[in-house]
């Protein structure tokens, strides 16, 4: 297992870790559903049969379950409730065209208690399209806000830290972004080294701080590691200091400014990544060759959009992205994290149904310049819903691989697509 890898393995676990402990008492409860088919994929008219388990204190449970089907994660198509026998059941579905199906079941061991499980399925996985078209002027907007970034100097600030490491060189990296903003970030190369692979780490959602190891770890490899914050802050602060950002200035920062292009807080984020690839690209130790831009959750969404903006970009990995397909509603699908046009079944609001085409993943997805790309998508998430982040994979003009995950939401164990994450990133590294 790579550094890398075992760094991704160790934040998802710690989130496990997390999550584990804020389970209620009567966490004993296990709704477990799982499709006939392993995979989870079926073709348009099939039927998909899953078999729900329930169990208390790892006996069988008793009672019934309550279930509803949602299509596309969004639009309830079918509810009701179902004995258990023997703590089971079996619950059907279908779709007739290409999308998703999520079925949510409840168990209530006690009234009020409530333990829900989730199963998936996906339908004509590669026929899946974008919710809405792609604005006609998508193209010369991003080049305008590109053209603007570029008239502004870098001004780049560049501080030495030892981390004690004799053989790796860290550095805590400030510069110049999109309208007076600021970029902050951290870079590390092995030390006296050359001709390096660039790796661009892009961060998830929140407001927090960067871990070193997020660039040692990749460094450490051989490879040129850069790692920006989502937001204009400083790297490596007290957590206090970003827990009253979060309570503050960036409480609810997706929604800052989404109903108009050049307020949205995305704007400076995506701008931002263009920046860090061009800084990347600008280092002397760099091979000339090799971009690879990951992420997972917000900086899988950002890892797409890095690739639609900049041409140097080779290859991405994004895990359960986000960003994807905003407009979702029009398919009658649930839109991707973070939801610009609301979280109700129809949009919420038509200068946002305007607007979040511009910061759609989807829409960036179609103009990739990479060669090659990782995706992986769970097919319960409810965060990051699967149908359109397919649409987003689908429109990768590249080769590409995609790590479909049945059984596995938004958060939690994303074993498989660590281990592919793992051989692909080996392969990028050393150009093949």
């Amino acid at each position: 297992m790579s550094l890398i890898q075992a760094s991704l393995r160790r934040r998802a676990l710690g989130w496990l870790a997390v999550l584990a402990a804020c389970q209620p008492l009567w966490a004993a409860v296990v709704v477990d559903v799982s499709p006939d088919k392993e995979a989870g994929v079926y073709a348009p008219g099939d039927t998909v049969t899953w078999s729900v388990n329930v169990t208390n204190d790892d006996k069988p449970a008793t009672g019934e379950v309550a279930w509803t089907l949602l299509k596309g994660g969004l639009a309830p198509v079918a509810s009701g409730k179902q004995a258990l026998d023997g703590g089971k059941a079996s619950l059907t579905g279908t779709r007739a065209d290409a999308g998703t199906l999520l079925l949510q079941v409840n168990y209530e061991a006690t009234p009020g208690q409530r333990t829900t499980g989730l199963g998936g399925a996906a339908f004509g996985i590669d026929q899946i399209k974008p919710s809405a078209p792609t604005p006609d002027d998508f193209g010369s907007f991003w080049a305008g806000k590109i053209a603007a970034l570029k008239a502004v100097p870098m001004n780049v600030q560049i501080t030495p830290v030892d981390i004690g490491k004799p053989d790796l060189e860290y550095f805590k990296v400030d510069m110049d972004g999109y309208n007076g903003s600021k970029i902050h970030g951290q870079l590390c190369r092995p030390k006296g080294k050359t001709n390096l692979p660039g790796l661009l780490q892009v961060q998830w959602a929140g407001v927090y701080p960067l871990s070193r190891d997020w660039v040692v770890g990749p460094a450490s490899q051989g490879w040129l590691a850069f790692n920006i914050i989502a937001h204009d802050l400083p790297i490596d602060e007290p957590a206090q200091f970003y827990k009253d950002q979060d309570a503050n200035q960036l409480k609810g920062y997706p929604a800052i400014g989404r109903e108009d292009r050049e307020t949205s807080y995305f704007l400076r984020m995506y701008l931002s990544c263009y920046r860090a690839v061009d800084y990347l690209i600008g280092r002397p130790e760099f091979d000339g060759k090799t971009v690879l831009v990951q992420g997972g959750s917000q900086g899988g969404g950002q890892s797409l959009i890095t690739a639609g903006l900049h041409p140097a970009v080779t290859a991405i990995a994004a895990d359960v992205p986000a960003m994807c397909d905003h407009t979702g509603h029009l398919a009658d699908r649930a839109p991707g994290w973070p939801r610009l046009c609301g979280w109700g079944l129809k949009p919420d609001s038509e200068k946002t149904l305007v607007a979040c085409r511009y910061f759609d993943a989807v829409n960036f997805a179609k103009r990739a310049h990479c060669k090659t790309a990782l995706v992986g998508i769970g097919l319960i998430d409810t965060t990051c819903p699967p149908e359109g982040c397919l649409a987003a994979y689908n429109a990768l003009p590249c080769t590409k691989q995609l790590v479909l995950m049945p059984k596995r939401g938004h958060g939690g164990d994303h074993g498989a697509y660590y281990a592919a994450y793992g051989k692909f990133v080996d392969g990028v590294r050393r150009g093949q």
